[in-house]
C-alpha cells in the first residue's frame, strides 16, 4: 500500500471506522531520511492514536536505528514489514524475501524490540513459496523475540497477490502462539470479513485494498460483525461528499500541483465500479488542475445521483 496510505488516506479511513492505520513504508537506509518523500511519511499531524508506523530494510542495527527515530517523531507502535512482496524490495533482501532467512528474522526483531520502548508488531506473509511455508515457525520467533501483534497475509511471496488467501495457515498459525493475529488478505465485504473471523479464529482484521475507493468499508463490516445485519449503500451524494473531503486533504498536504497528479488515482477508485467511470477517468487523468479536477468529479457524481446510474 506504498504511495495510498499517507496521512490523508489514514486519517479518512481512521474517520470512517478503522481501529488503526498503518504508515507507509519507511526504508530504514539512513540515506533516504533527508528526502522529501520520507520526510512526508513521517508527518504524523493531525493523525488520532494509536499512530504505528511501519519500517523496511534488511540490517538489524539500521532497523533499530529506523525505529528509535521514528518513535522519537512520534511512533506509537513499531510496524515491520516482512511482507511486501514487491521486486525491488526483495531484491535488497528486504519485505517477504526476508522469510527465506530465518536467523536473521529474529536478529532484526530482537534488534527492534530492544531499541524502543514502543510496542513492535510485525507484518509477513505464509512463507517464500508454497514449498516453503515456514509462517508458523516465523511466528514462534516472532513471539519469542517479543513482538506484541503479528499481522498475516494469506498467500506467500511467491504467489504476490494472485489464488486466494490461505485461511487455513493463519488459522494454524494463529493455533501455535499466543499473541494477537490479525488475518489479511480478500476481504472485500463484511460476510467475507465475518467468514475470515470464523475460519481462522484470528484476533482482527486487516484491509489493504479493498479500501482503495471505498474506505468506508470500516464501518460497513464493524457494523455487520456487531448486529449482523448490511449497512445501506452509500448514496452517490454520500461518496461524492467522501471523495471531496479526501481531494481537498490531499491538495493541503501535497501541493496543488503534485496533490492533483497524486489524486487521480484515487478518484479512479472511487468511481471503477460505477456505470460511465472509464470515460470519466480518462477526463480525469487529463485534468491539470484543483478546480478542474473538482469540477469534474461534481458534475459525475450529480449526474450519477439525478439518473439513478450513468450509461456505461
Amino acid at each position: 500500500m506504498a504511495g495510498v496510505t499517507d496521512l490523508p488516506f489514514r486519517r479518512l479511513c481512521r474517520s470512517l471506522g478503522a481501529g488503526m492505520a498503518v504508515s507507509e513504508m519507511v526504508s530504514s537506509d539512513s540515506t533516504l531520511w533527508g528526502n522529501p518523500k520520507t520526510l512526508r511519511r513521517l508527518m504524523r499531524e493531525g493523525e488520532p492514536a494509536p499512530i504505528s508506523v511501519q519500517i523496511l530494510g534488511s540490517d538489524p542495527k539500521k532497523m533499530a536505528a529506523a525505529a528509535r527515530i521514528n518513535v522519537e517523531h512520534g511512533a506509537q507502535i513499531i510496524d515491520i514489514n516482512m511482507g511486501c512482496p514487491a521486486k525491488k524490495v526483495c531484491k535488497v533482501n528486504a519485505g517477504s524475501a526476508l522469510l527465506k532467512d530465518e536467523s536473521l528474522v529474529q536478529q532484526i526483531l530482537e534488534a527492534v524490540v530492544q531499541a524502543v520502548d514502543a510496542p513492535v508488531t510485525l507484518k509477513i506473509r505464509t512463507g517464500w513459496d508454497t514449498e516453503h511455508r515456514n509462517g508458523v515457525t516465523i511466528a514462534r520467533i516472532a513471539e519469542q523475540a517479543g513482538i506484541q501483534a503479528l499481522a498475516v497475509h494469506g498467500r506467500t511471496r511467491a504467489c504476490g497477490f494472485s489464488g486466494e488467501a490461505e485461511l487455513e495457515t493463519i488459522r494454524q498459525i494463529k493455533q501455535a502462539i499466543r499473541i494477537p493475529v490479525i488475518a489479511n488478505g480478500d476481504i472485500r465485504t463484511p460476510e467475507r470479513a465475518k467468514e475470515v473471523l470464523e475460519l481462522t479464529q484470528a484476533d482482527g482484521l486487516m484491509i489493504g485494498r479493498a479500501a482503495q475507493g471505498r474506505p468506508w468499508i470500516f464501518n460497513e463490516i464493524a457494523h455487520y460483525l456487531e448486529t449482523g445485519e448490511k449497512l445501506k449503500p452509500l448514496s452517490p451524494q454520500q461518496i461524492h461528499a467522501i471523495l471531496h473531503t479526501h481531494l481537498e486533504q490531499l491538495y493541503s498536504f501535497y501541493g496543488h500541483h503534485q496533490g492533483v497528479r497524486i489524486a487521480r488515482k484515487h478518484i479512479a477508485w472511487y468511481s471503477k465500479t460505477h456505470p460511465g467511470g472509464a470515460a470519466f477517468r480518462k477526463a480525469i487523468n487529463h485534468s491539470s488542475s484543483t478546480k478542474q479536477q473538482i469540477t469534474f468529479v461534481r458534475e459525475f457524481f450529480t449526474q450519477w445521483g439525478e439518473e439513478g446510474g450513468l450509461a456505461a
